[in-house]
């Protein structure tokens, strides 16, 4: 299937505030909004992309089809959770708009090696870097019971981890583990005992794996972070979440900074000052969510750097 960007229009209508900027990318995928971006941009706006999937960076880089040639433009093999050092070695040290586009693109979804689907039967893979880490396959092949049950507990929000994780690791002591997108879906068919209407049993369990093999949560919070250091005064920072527990981080991260914080333990100091301003929550219109069934779950939030210095 060929990758749609959802809410594209939407997310570089709220990034774009200067024509002349400096603009991040930090989740390049196949470069939808990236091509926006450079149709907004004037001759003298740049755009700075990263992506940790290699395929990616080849598509916009070496790719004859597919690659960007815009002299304005540059990409990046690295995660967004180091996208300062990526930039300062670019010679950027602020930017006027940051945008980070979660989640696993079709390409991805819909390639057997890259394991990330159970719709195909592939190798467990389900990493996002293939160049560094360890599998899905290689942690299943470790992980003893109680780590794979807070995996999918936590990250799955599976209400039957622990069966799946006895499950799991049954096959496993029978000599026999799991190394297969196919025999994880069966394993988990047969642990899950309530379905829920239209959603495959292995949803939840397969969606765990991939956040934890990615140490997505972690990364996401490191790159918001950086986020607020890199974003000029009045820089854009437009974040696109496709499950709960990306979008409270973000929701969270948000609404921290959006307001003026006292130190208790100095009364009479003058407070620190919000760094952010909570612009916009949009989702998909009905119209795009028909063309892309996979636009559903999104959710993309808008904040704008203050013009008050942290």
């Amino acid at each position: 299937m060929q990758h749609t960007t959802v809410l594209l229009h939407e997310a570089v209508d709220a990034l774009v505030t200067s024509p002349d900027g400096i603009y991040l990318d930090g989740t390049y995928g196949r470069g939808g909004h990236s091509r926006l971006l450079l149709q907004r941009l004037s001759p003298q706006g740049r755009l700075v992309a990263i992506d940790r999937d290699v395929q990616a960076v080849a598509a916009a880089s070496t790719n004859q089809a597919t690659r960007v040639t815009d002299p304005r433009f540059s990409i990046h093999h690295t995660s967004f959770a180091h996208m300062a050092q990526t930039l300062a070695e670019q010679g950027v040290s602020k930017v006027d708009g940051l945008l980070l586009d979660l989640g696993v693109s079709s390409p991805q979804i819909d390639d057997p090696a890259r394991g990330f689907s159970f719709r195909f039967d592939g190798p467990l893979d389900m990493r996002m870097d293939t160049t560094r880490g360890e599998s899905a396959a290689d942690f299943l092949a470790r992980a003893d019971e109680r780590q794979l049950t807070e995996v999918i507990r936590d990250y799955g929000e599976e209400r039957f981890a622990l069966q799946v994780a006895k499950a799991l690791v049954a096959r496993r002591e029978s000599g026999s583990p799991v190394r297969t997108t196919g025999e994880l879906s069966d394993h988990v068919a047969r642990a899950v005992k309530t379905r829920e209407a239209g959603q495959n049993p292995a949803t939840r369990t397969f969606q765990a794996l991939r956040i934890f093999v990615n140490a997505e949560l972690e990364e996401l919070e490191q790159g918001l972070n950086a986020a607020l250091d890199l974003l000029r005064p009045g820089g854009r920072l437009v974040v696109i979440s496709f499950h709960s527990l990306e979008d409270r981080i973000v929701k969270t991260f948000i609404a921290r900074e959006s307001k003026s914080v006292f130190d208790r333990r100095a009364p009479f100091a003058e407070p620190k000052a919000m760094r952010l301003r909570s612009i916009a929550r949009v989702k998909p219109g009905e119209d795009e969510i028909r063309a892309n069934p996979r636009s559903r779950s999104a959710v993309m939030r808008v904040a704008e750097r203050t013009e008050v210095a942290a």
